[in-house]
């Protein structure tokens, strides 16, 4: 990228935001770190482009993202596989694509997974709020959800390009069948009857199509409390695994509240955050100690 260009969305797809690595410091005053649900596919696809891993990119949730650019540029598209239409051209996620002037760029529908991350050369140039460029959906704070018409500016490349060994890189694996997590029990695991946690272990979760961000909710068996009265709300993270009394268990995303008024049984951890983030509606999910 030598030059300023801009980006115009034709197309949004089912949900398009502007994500880096979230900001943090501001829990005491309600504000959560929020960022990229996909961490490592977001550092990645500004790896292979030459940009800071904290360059702003756009996280695109189920595919079907459209958009223009008005000069010449990079792009890279990581997190979820799916195909990549530039122009009259096919191309694919994990590899460097060059785009011209005036060129279309338009992604499918992710085969296995659900969020993509698509980055440019020399990041999009967004304004920050509180230290981030990162769009929280629960606070409402940053970028508005991208609309058609919605124009981001491309920022000056000021790295060295990418090496030749970043130009593709290999996807991680989306498997489409149940998915193992890993957790930490407590803080709250005492709340509930002894046999709630040999339910966690042994029974099957799906993934709810009302799942977001905020939280992935959970069909399945509910967690038999010991205690019944309400628990005074306190500090949550992301990844707790909530339980209201009679309800779906939640797993908090990356824009979950930073406090909260039910037991948390146990806590996801952060090593597989990135594999939530990718769960569809309808994918099993169990859990174990890890």
């Amino acid at each position: 990228m030598t030059g300023r260009s801009r980006v115009t969305v034709v197309e949004p797809g089912l949900l398009a935001l502007v994500q880096d690595l979230g900001r943090t410091g501001y829990a005491h005053l309600g504000v959560g770190r929020s960022g990229a649900a996909d961490p490592v596919a977001m550092r990645l696809a500004n790896r292979m482009l030459g940009n800071d891993e904290s360059a702003p990119v756009v996280e695109v949730t189920n595919g079907g993202l459209v958009l223009t650019v008005d000069g010449p540029c990079l792009i890279a598209v990581t997190g979820a596989p799916l195909s990549v239409t530039v122009g009259a051209r096919r191309r694919w996620t994990h590899e460097v694509i060059a785009v011209g002037a005036g060129e279309q760029v338009a992604l499918g529908t992710p085969r296995q997974g659900l969020r993509s991350f698509l980055a440019v050369r020399g990041g999009f140039d967004v304004p920050p709020v509180l230290g981030s460029c990162s769009t929280d959906l629960l606070s409402g704070i940053g970028p508005a959800p991208l609309t058609a018409g919605t124009v981001l500016d491309v920022g000056l490349a000021t790295d060295p390009r990418p090496t030749t060994d970043l130009v593709v890189a290999p996807p991680p694996p989306m498997p489409d069948e149940d998915v193992r997590l890993p957790v930490r029990i407590g803080p709250r695991d005492d709340w509930f009857e002894p046999e709630a946690l040999r339910m966690l272990f042994r029974s099957r979760f799906e993934v709810t199509p009302d799942s977001d961000r905020i939280g992935v909710r959970l069909d399945g068996p509910s967690m038999p409390r010991r205690i019944r009265s309400e628990l005074t709300s306190e500090g949550v993270v992301e990844g707790s695994l909530q339980a209201p009394p009679g309800g779906r268990l939640t797993v908090f995303g990356p824009d979950h509240p930073v406090t909260g008024g039910y037991p948390v049984i146990a806590v996801v951890r952060a090593r597989a955050l990135p594999m939530v983030a990718q769960l569809r509606p309808g994918q099993g999910v169990r859990f174990h100690r890890g």
